[in-house]
């Protein structure tokens, strides 16, 4: 509405519409709100991070709008340690932990209130409910989340107004970056503890995956049923395929999806979708849903669009089956992060210098990272609340430590021969192949959260002629 006054396609409010719009209104506060799930898993995060800041302030965002074009924004997605702490996925609020004289923190959930209906401000305007929707009142939130709440617009004055040592989450909230009595060591430390709190996954997290998985195989298989509709048109009508999936069960695709078909299969991050899909080729599926919770599955399968892999395809597919399989065998408790990622690369280095594409012995290949023009990335990443989650964690507690029951992680191994590599053969060029699964580390190995959707090629094969349309 503001805008529309700016650009002259209104007249300045006058006092008899002022009048008209403040009366008629019922009460719509409610007072049957019930507390979100992870309310008490919140609150015991919130404990674990305060313990680690003793007698200082923790600010946490959540993050506000972001503009696409002009005077249209991005889709809302709140900072994820904001959503870890809260359980809350509303815009524009702070999360804060005051520190306790006598130990320990309290904690309080920042919010923009309701709009009262005495003023213009809840018909008019950027924030108003009447064109943004209905928020919860104070009341409601604090029932919803089990936090206390305050209006977000008193915060500032209460960061100038009570100094005490405090840390903010930087680069969400422009208001809050400017916190006076901060500095960018500090905070940096913040996000990181953040991080690391996300290492290793509660029993409701767990529940959460296990639904975003699940939804994911439900949507790869919705792909394979509508693949015929793909051929006739592009890889768009998979990234829709897959996306109507995501959105009627979740929120949200957990990142953008690769639909990449054809010589697309060897960019690792393929995501214009909007090449063919034909017949003969290989189509590699890098996609996952994000419940709507924000949990998000990262599986990937390459499948034969055909339905049949060529005899070189299987090749290729075999021996990335086999590399994933050694990684996957590496996965427990008390293993160090990295071993997966060495026990499939050094299956797929064996393969290269074996077929004579890296020159061996393949430990000397391996040593010198040779086979990394051919498998190009890591064999995986934690996954969460992010699709690689837990990034700011320290290397100690992440890349370079061991893993623990609870922790979810990919394994991803890869085989990419660009369509413009003279090193290989001709009809080796233009083929891609990555299988990824999402695992969960348990008390005695692991549980392959994804173990529903085929992996090996027979399966796979079996599996399109089954659903193919």
């Amino acid at each position: 509405m503001a805008e529309a006054r700016k650009n002259g396609l209104y007249p300045e409010i006058s006092e008899e519409l002022s009048a008209l719009m403040r009366t008629g209104w019922a009460d719509t506060e409610r007072r049957d709100v019930q507390p979100v799930e992870q309310a008490p898993y919140a609150a015991r995060r919130r404990a674990a991070l305060g313990a680690l800041f003793p007698g200082e302030r923790l600010v946490v965002p959540s993050g506000s709008l972001r503009i696409r074009s002009n005077d249209s924004h991005y889709p809302f997605r709140p900072y994820t340690g904001y959503v870890h702490l809260t359980g809350d996925q509303s815009r524009d609020c702070a999360l804060v932990l005051e520190p306790r004289p006598e130990g320990g923190h309290d904690a309080y959930c920042y919010r923009l209130p309701r709009d009262g209906r005495d003023t213009d401000g809840f018909w008019t305007g950027m924030t108003a409910e009447l064109w943004t929707g209905r928020r919860p009142s104070l009341a409601e939130s604090e029932r919803e989340l089990g936090l206390a709440c305050r209006d977000i617009r008193t915060l500032p004055g209460h960061l100038r107004d009570t100094p005490v040592p405090t840390r903010v989450v930087r680069g969400h909230d422009v208001t809050l970056d400017a916190t006076p009595g901060t500095d960018d060591e500090r905070d940096a430390e913040l996000e990181e503890a953040l991080s690391g709190l996300r290492l290793v996954k509660d029993a409701w997290e767990i529940g959460e995956m296990r639904r975003a998985v699940d939804s994911t195989v439900r949507g790869f298989t919705d792909v394979v049923r509508e693949l015929s509709q793909a051929v006739a048109t592009s890889e768009r009508w998979i990234e829709g395929t897959f996306f109507r999936r995501a959105r009627v069960e979740g929120n949200d695709v957990g990142y953008g999806s690769i639909c990449a078909a054809g010589e697309h299969a060897t960019i690792m991050h393929w995501t214009d979708n909007d090449g063919p899909v034909r017949p003969g080729e290989l189509l590699l599926l890098d996609a996952g849903v994000e419940t709507r919770t924000l949990y998000t599955a990262d599986v990937t399968r390459t499948l034969p669009i055909s339905g049949t892999f060529s005899p070189l395809q299987r090749k290729v597919y075999d021996a990335v089956y086999e590399a994933q399989e050694a990684g996957m065998a590496a996965v427990k408790p008390g293993a160090r992060y990295r071993d997966f990622h060495e026990a499939a690369q050094r299956s797929m280095t064996e393969r290269l210098v074996a077929w004579g594409l890296v020159e061996g012995p393949a430990e000397r290949a391996y040593e010198l990272g040779l086979q990394r023009r051919f498998t190009m990335a890591g064999t995986g990443h934690m996954l969460g609340l992010d699709v690689h989650d837990c990034a700011q964690a320290r290397n100690e507690d992440y890349v370079d430590g061991v893993l623990e029951p609870g922790m979810v992680l990919t394994v991803e191994p890869g085989l990419y021969f660009q369509p413009d590599d003279l090193t290989v053969p001709e009809e080796w060029r233009g083929i891609g192949v990555r299988i990824e699964d999402d695992l969960l580390v348990t008390a005695d190995g692991y549980e392959n959260l994804s173990g529903g959707l085929p992996r090996s090629a027979a399966e796979v094969e079996s599996w399109m002629r089954e659903f193919a349309g």
